[in-house]
């Protein structure tokens, strides 16, 4: 179903508490080269099974079955560690909104593992872009990053602490609004500042944007080295973070080169929400009052979300073309 990845896992663990509804999931990331739960699934299904007193059968590293039987949702203050450099955004993912929506008191989560990862939102873009539109809907959390936490060596920490709210606003996104500001930084720890400074300058050159206001930014705050691109588009209805990742054997101008188109796709497509904040935006509507907003044309990530709403809440998303490569989603809102 849809892109098989972890993401099927997450967002039905989530939805189940949610609605009191048991599932079985099977062949777990069966197309990848290594199928099965992964550290960082397996954590989420751990998280999951942790506040709500569930049932689970099945939750062991390399696994392609998991059987889940949710209970009572249980707030509260916990701490999951990955113990690698697996996403510790995605392990949020999974637990933010049945604390959220489902949780009679305020939870303190600290989490530990990778903070900046390829193909998983970055610290930097749940603070600066999601929860932002969250708290706009009237969904309250308070992060914090406490060390940075890049592949492989992991070792980050950050926490969040998630405010129980009767209920979540509609939200309607249709336009960006002026652009006001655009920046972008380069972390870099443990390497040579050198690198930050060639994904800068090949950035600023591709973009046009202003060297003065793309900046390095050096930490020795992490276990191991790592590397980050993060470009920010500060608009007057949303900022958006689009994010690359350093990876050995890959070029500095390469990650930079990368960044730079997924800007340019942005910004020329007019959208208030990129391509990685649609499929979030999905659960927070159909959670909540609904909404609307525009967006990139639907990822696989994206449709595979519409088709778990269907599945758990009967929620029919409705995605229309309105121009290349611009999207508008409509989301109904939950029925209680």
């Amino acid at each position: 179903m849809g892109e098989r990845g972890g993401q099927l896992l997450r967002s039905s663990l989530a939805l189940s508490l949610l609605t009191s509804t048991p599932f079985r999931i099977t062949n777990i990331r069966a197309g990848r080269a290594r199928p099965g739960l992964m550290r960082q699934h397996l954590v989420a299904v751990n998280a999951a099974t942790e506040i709500g007193e569930a049932d689970v059968r099945g939750a062991e590293i390399r696994s392609t079955d998991v059987t889940f039987h949710p209970k009572a949702i249980r707030g509260g203050d916990y701490t999951f560690a990955i113990g690698s450099a697996g996403s510790t955004s995605l392990v949020f993912q999974t637990i933010l909104f049945p604390l959220l929506l489902g949780g009679a008191s305020s939870s303190t989560i600290t989490f530990e593992g990778g903070t900046h990862n390829p193909m998983a939102p970055p610290f930097d873009f749940l603070k600066r872009t999601f929860l932002p539109l969250l708290a706009r809907m009237g969904g309250h959390v308070e992060s914090e990053l406490i060390r940075y936490g890049f592949y492989p060596a992991g070792g980050g920490r950050w926490s969040a602490t998630i405010h129980p709210a009767r209920k979540l606003e509609r939200l309607d996104l249709l336009d960006r609004g002026n652009v006001r500001a655009t920046h972008a930084t380069a972390l870099v720890a443990q390497l040579p500042p050198s690198i930050a400074m060639r994904e800068l300058d090949t950035l600023a050159h591709a973009l046009g944007w202003d060297r003065a206001v793309c900046r390095p930014t050096m930490t020795q705050d992490s276990q191991g080295p790592g590397n980050a691109l993060l470009a920010t588009i500060e608009s007057e209805h949303v900022t958006e973070v689009i994010t690359g990742v350093g990876q050995r054997g890959v070029r500095s101008e390469a990650v930079a080169a990368a960044v730079a188109r997924e800007v340019a796709r942005y910004l020329k497509a007019g959208v208030p929400v990129g391509e990685h904040l649609a499929d979030q935006l999905l659960l927070a509507l159909a959670l909540g009052a609904g909404g609307t907003f525009r967006t990139l044309k639907p990822s696989a990530h994206c449709q595979t979300q519409m088709e778990l709403l269907r599945i758990f809440l009967g929620t029919s998303v409705t995605a229309v073309e309105e121009a290349e490569d611009v999207w508008r989603i409509e989301v109904p809102g939950r029925v209680s």
